[in-house]
């Protein structure tokens, strides 16, 4: 069955060094390299094949220089170079294993900033499918009722919030104001000594009662019912033969004033 390359970068020119060994553990430097004179010029290309990832340097007629197999990005088969960002080394590996550093560069910063976001992408996706692979292999929760199981759900009471009392108030039940736009009544003042009748400017006198006891053949209602005519409209008193005093004696002691 073929195998089948998924690429993921191209550049159409790319420029290879030798380059000395690692003098220390810090990194290389590209200005130890012979930056001027190139060793090698083709292009790159960057592809997966099985889920491996592949820098190949191929010659303008697509005939493979050299491969840097990547198993993981930042790592030591590509690590960039401590001077410069236009610069890398890569480990390359042949058909029979054995492995070689050489230094690679472009001409222009973005063709070097291209293959970074590439292979980082391309791990990034990698680790989710790994991810979502191992969550598929473990086995689901079963969150179900197994059968007789039942729960119990315990609802405490709510605490009674105590109502708020209204402002001076002191305990027990206040009066409440009276609603808005209400008029409150007025009391009348109570009787005075002196109190006119029916709006005349003069007061009316009314002597008090003889002592003694009432003598019921002198008593007659159509004297007192004058003596009332007279007080209401002012005019003169009805003939009778029961004397003033004994007419005005049929009148209760308890009243001073007569008010209509």
């Amino acid at each position: 069955m073929a195998e089948y390359e998924r690429v993921l970068l191209v550049k159409p020119e790319v420029f290879v060094y030798k380059i000395p060994p690692r003098q220390s553990n810090r990194g290389y430097k590209a200005a130890d390299w012979s930056l001027q004179a190139p060793d090698w010029t083709g292009r790159l290309r960057v592809v997966t094949r099985q889920q491996l990832c592949y820098i190949k340097l191929e010659d303008k007629s697509g005939e493979l220089f050299a491969q840097c197999p990547i198993d993981a990005y930042p790592g030591v088969a590509v690590e960039p170079v401590m001077d410069s960002s236009r610069y890398f080394v890569i480990r390359i590996q042949d058909e029979s294993g054995r492995n070689a550093f050489i230094g690679v560069g472009f001409a222009d910063r973005s063709d070097s900033f291209d293959l970074n976001v590439s292979l980082q992408d391309h791990f990034k996706s990698e680790q989710k499918s790994v991810e979502l692979e191992q969550q598929q292999q473990q086995p689901a929760l079963d969150l179900a009722f197994k059968e007789g199981q039942t729960i119990s759900i315990n609802i405490g009471n709510k605490p009674k919030m105590a109502r708020p009392k209204p402002a001076g108030s002191s305990g027990g039940i206040g009066m409440l104001p009276p609603p808005p736009g209400s008029k409150i009544p007025t009391l009348a003042p109570p009787p005075s000594s002196l109190n006119p009748v029916r709006g005349r400017g003069s007061p009316v006198r009314v002597p008090a009662a003889q002592s003694g006891p009432i003598s019921s053949t002198n008593t007659q209602p159509s004297s007192t019912v004058n003596c009332f005519l007279d007080l209401e409209f002012g005019g003169p008193p009805a003939a009778t033969n029961v004397p003033a005093a004994t007419a005005v004696s049929a009148v209760p002691e308890t009243i001073d004033w007569l008010q209509f």
